[in-house]
């Protein structure tokens, strides 16, 4: 067996640096705070729905979700069997119950999908209902060991091809919005919702998006997006301008950002300027995947107070991601990442103020009118006035009790000389990769009892970077 040559790079802070936490006690008071308790059965059935795969349910559905709410409330569910169905919209006090043995197709017919007033990636504009839906409401769940197949396949082929044809335009920025696709589950502008136990796999887009809502629970959900193939922009769990969130025992198999907080993009993220805060992950794991914990890239209006705690990342290319760009805005702070183990994941903290910049920087190609464009092109294109406002901030993150193994690069985090990443403190890290990595723009970088192990010698490279003291 061939031995490998590691060197060893370690800086060790007083103890009282790492210590200098901020409260935590709000992340007791996540999540929602009560969820419909009526117990009368409505079966879909009832209102016509055929178990057959085959036939559309839509209309059926609704209304047996409409006559549940008008009563008060109570538990909708169906006979066991599959069940085709386009966009559905659940109502105050109602539960969603997808029992084992169920299953629920989802339309591969966009006109299936009416299109709503809604925000994505972190644009407001008009865009295809989610397969689910719960907005504007109070009171709801969806509960049941059932599964949720949204057949997304058919979205990841047009959005392909359409990137093959606005690639080469120039067009890369604009192309995401689009390619409408369905969401696979909407939590918008609504509180104190409860989503347990179901499996959803094939997201056209994303899988599940908390917009704009308070206090809500996702516990021990599965998301199995790479079957039958690896679709684009399937992201697991967005939390996007959302507070008192909590997210537990959940398992995410997805082809982008598995745990995502965003909120908001360039000019009309700073617009909404509403933050994502309050925000509990726990006990999940993740497998393929952009990011164990991805905070931005959309971070115009902030995410901050941010709790991830006993998490797995089995290779995931980033572990703590977090992102954004210089016309995005907003501060991502008081972001604590504890007791994590990663396993052959690429980067093990992957930070970036410039992402991407092919996505992240609309300009417009010749040959244009930008008067007679469509909406949500204009305020991609809207420049941020003055250009300051557009520089994001990084500080205050809080990182204890990881253990990488297997990694690719242990470190590849770049700030930027007008906006250093601050107050970044590691304590009891130990990470195992090929190489070590950047640090670039750092200041009041704190490390106690941590240690990067490296196959190739390296250590970590740091530029216009200042230790804490």
């Amino acid at each position: 067996m061939k031995l490998l040559r590691y060197s060893v790079f370690l800086i060790v802070i007083a103890a009282n640096a790492v210590n200098g936490q901020t409260n935590l006690d709000w992340a007791k008071k996540v999540g929602a705070r009560h969820a419909p308790q009526k117990t009368m059965v409505w079966y879909v059935n009832d209102n016509g729905a055929v178990n057959d795969g085959v036939t559309l349910n839509t209309a059926a559905i609704q209304k047996t979700i409409d006559q549940c709410s008008a009563k008060g409330g109570g538990i909708v569910t169906f006979k066991p069997g599959k069940y085709l169905t386009g966009s559905i919209f659940l109502k105050n006090n109602v539960c969603l119950n997808i029992d084992e043995g169920v299953a629920l197709l989802g339309s591969q017919n966009l006109k299936d999908y009416p299109e709503i007033d809604t925000r994505v990636a972190g644009i407001e504009m008009k865009w295809p209902a989610a397969l689910i839906n719960i907005a504007g409401q109070a009171n709801v769940a969806i509960t049941g060991k059932g599964l949720v197949n949204a057949q997304g396949k058919p979205f990841w082929d047009i959005y392909r091809k359409m990137r093959a044809e606005y690639d080469p335009k120039g067009l890369r920025w604009i192309v995401d919005y689009d390619a409408k696709r369905p969401r696979t589950l909407l939590v918008s502008n609504s509180a104190d919702v409860t989503i347990k136990n179901i499996t959803l796999q094939q997201a056209g887009f994303w899988t599940v998006q908390l917009l704009y809502s308070d206090h809500v629970t996702v516990d021990d959900i599965t998301i199995r997006n790479n079957v039958d193939g690896h679709g684009p922009s399937t992201d697991g769990i967005d939390i996007d301008s959302s507070s008192w969130i909590l997210v537990q025992n959940c398992d995410i198999d997805c082809n982008d950002d598995d745990f995502c907080l965003k909120a908001g993009r360039d000019w009309d993220g700073l617009r909404v300027n509403k933050p994502t805060e309050y925000v509990v992950i726990r006990k999940c794991v993740s497998r393929a995947g952009a990011g164990l914990l991805t905070c931005g890239s959309e971070t115009s209006g902030g995410i901050r107070h941010v709790l991830a705690t006993d998490l797995i990342g089995n290779g995931t290319s980033n572990g703590l991601n977090i992102k954004s760009a210089i016309t995005r805005g907003g501060t991502v702070e008081d972001i604590h990442f504890t007791n994590i183990t990663m396993n052959g994941v690429g980067t093990a903290f992957q930070i970036t103020m410039n992402w991407n910049p092919s996505y992240s920087y609309s300009k417009l190609p010749d040959g244009y009118n930008e008067a007679t464009l469509p909406d949500h092109w204009k305020k991609i294109l809207h420049k941020v006035d003055p250009a300051e406002k557009g520089i994001p901030h990084f500080k205050d993150v809080y990182i204890s009790n990881i253990k990488v193994t297997g990694a690719k690069k242990a470190i590849n985090a770049i700030g930027l000389k007008e906006s250093t990443m601050q107050n970044f403190h590691f304590d009891g890290v130990n990470i195992e990769a090929g190489t070590a990595g950047d640090v670039q723009f750092g200041q009041a970088w704190e490390w106690q009892n941590s240690q990067v192990i490296t196959q190739d010698n390296t250590k970590l490279n740091l530029t216009d970077a200042v230790a804490g003291r």
